[in-house]
């Protein structure tokens, strides 16, 4: 009988400690936003968040820009009140190859901007949205709903921006890397651990070598590129993205 008892506050003790490593590997929710290069059929932010035991809430959508991106922020439709709530990491990866960083246009606070936005102004879009995040994560400190309720900064809001997944598109790249050194924000750089670069063709084919990895092509600058890389979380690029992904959140969060 006493073995009994015994094994059976085992059995019990095993199951809490399986349920608090669930929770403990999915204790973080990363939201992201795009457009095809970050779209569910890629893989690549779904596998990242595996790694580091995150949920994905993947919002991309084909054929957008940060325009609506801001646009759904607007309306209430990127994220609801319950998901602001308890999302760690805001992700955007819109890497049309415009300059994201130009200051000429941006105002001073995100209500400031006209509504809805047209793709006439990349920098002003993604200024909308950074400032507007920021703004409701601190406002949740006057909210009696909210965990952050009274809390002195309000939540913590954590925005990580992404260069496009090579090196091709210089604009958006060079242009990304300003705005995240001008607001501290981690980037993930696709471009810089992709495994290949602009500056060297292939030695076997004498093309671009993110060609190899795609179904379509791009002209950049009189040369052509990749354009979108092979979908699934099969496909190698997919794979690689998600572990540089993962390698970026893990230097942000603490993952045991």
């Amino acid at each position: 009988m006493k073995r009994l008892t015994s094994l059976f506050f085992i059995l019990i003790a095993c199951a809490a400690n399986l349920a608090a490593q669930s929770t403990k590997q999915n204790s973080y929710t990363f939201l992201l936003t795009g457009a095809s290069f970050a779209s569910p059929n890629n893989g690549w932010f779904e596998i990242g968040c595996s790694l580091v035991g995150a949920t994905p809430i993947n919002r991309a959508i084909g054929g957008e820009a940060i325009a609506d991106a801001a646009n759904r922020m607007n309306a209430g439709t990127l994220y609801s009140r319950e998901e602001l709530e308890k999302i760690d990491a805001l992700v955007i990866m819109q890497v049309h190859d415009k300059d994201v960083c130009d200051s000429t246009q941006i105002l001073p606070r995100y209500t400031d901007y006209r509504t809805p936005f047209d793709r006439s102004n990349y920098a002003a879009a993604f200024d909308y949205v950074i400032k507007r995040y920021l703004t409701e994560c601190y406002n949740l400190k006057f909210d009696p709903r909210s965990e952050y309720y009274n809390s002195k900064y309000g939540k913590p809001a954590v925005i990580v921006l992404c260069t496009d997944w090579h090196d091709g598109r210089v604009t958006h790249n060079t242009s990304v890397r300003k705005l995240a050194a001008k607001w501290g924000f981690p980037l993930v750089e696709f471009d810089r651990y992709i495994g290949f670069s602009r500056n060297a063709l292939h030695p076997a084919t004498g093309q671009q070598i993110s060609l190899l990895f795609t179904n379509d092509k791009q002209e950049i600058d009189g040369q052509t590129f990749g354009w979108h890389p092979e979908n699934g979380t099969n496909a190698y690029i997919q794979r690689r993205m998600g572990a540089i992904f993962a390698d970026t959140m893990r230097r942000i969060f603490p993952v045991e």
